[in-house]
């Protein structure tokens, strides 16, 4: 078990840890304090759900798990993945271990909550994409792409730009895109925000299967406590502090007091 004051050693299966990690924007009085000292441990096959309101610190978490984010005090560890990597403050970046970054691409698949499709490539471009970064030749990263969109229920969009599909879809597409590229760990930001009920259960239903296909762990932040129950582990998130994990079925240990 983790504890808020001393966290144990992360064991190898960990495909990311946070240590006390917080996110702070700007300095000074105008400083915004995102994440306070999260304390957090994910592995493999693990279902998460992060809860809470708009403004409550969920996506900034996510954004740290990712990396796209580095954290103001503390550490996120990522010791069974590819890209490896302890960022944390008073790390050099030349001290950083780092893997290649379609290694890295590999094993982290997002779905951000705004939009994230490229304007110039059609939608099994844009599913595709990852595929073709990481070196997988185009005939079979678009086959993969096609499949994927079939899975949410978006393979008749897949020869049209962004611009010509809704919100909702765009959402179904940015899906698809982390189905095909079957990463490790999956990071889910309000994955249902921007669809109706049912479109929205058929995301979160793939993202579930391709998760159980592949033995990743699923991480999604919503609002939404319906979304919240499908997952066997769940957070809440208030103010930037993430609290006690509630847990349903035969959850892994992975979560424990941040706050």
């Amino acid at each position: 078990m983790m504890s808020p004051d001393e966290p144990e050693a992360a064991p190898d299966d960990a495909l990311v840890v946070c240590r006390d990690a917080a996110l702070t924007f700007g300095r000074g009085a105008n400083a915004v304090v995102a994440v306070h000292g999260a304390h957090l441990r994910v592995r493999a096959g693990d279902r998460l759900a992060i809860v809470g309101p708009s403004g409550s610190g969920k996506s900034s978490l996510l954004h740290l798990l990712a990396g796209l984010e580095q954290p103001t005090s503390g550490t996120v560890t990522r010791p069974a993945l590819t890209g490896s990597q302890d960022i944390g403050t008073g790390t050099k970046p030349d001290d950083r271990r780092s893997a290649p970054e379609s290694d890295i691409r590999r094993d982290i698949g997002l779905v951000f909550q705004g939009d994230s499709l490229i304007p110039a490539l059609d939608v099994v471009e844009n599913t595709a994409l990852p595929l073709v970064l990481a070196g997988v030749p185009d005939a079979d990263a678009r086959r993969t792409a096609l499949a994927a969109l079939a899975q949410v229920g978006a393979e008749d969009l897949a020869e049209r730009l962004p611009e010509e599909i809704s919100g909702g879809q765009a959402q179904r597409v940015a899906a698809a895109r982390v189905l095909a590229q079957a990463p490790r760990l999956i990071l889910a930001d309000e994955p249902t925000g921007r669809l109706d009920h049912t479109t929205g259960g058929h995301v979160l239903d793939a993202l579930l299967r391709a998760a159980d296909h592949t033995g990743a762990a699923l991480v999604v932040t919503t609002h939404d406590p319906a979304v919240a129950a499908r997952l066997s582990t769940r957070l809440a998130m208030r103010d930037g502090r993430l609290l006690t994990a509630e847990t349903t079925g035969d959850p892994q240990d992975t979560t424990e007091e941040a706050s």
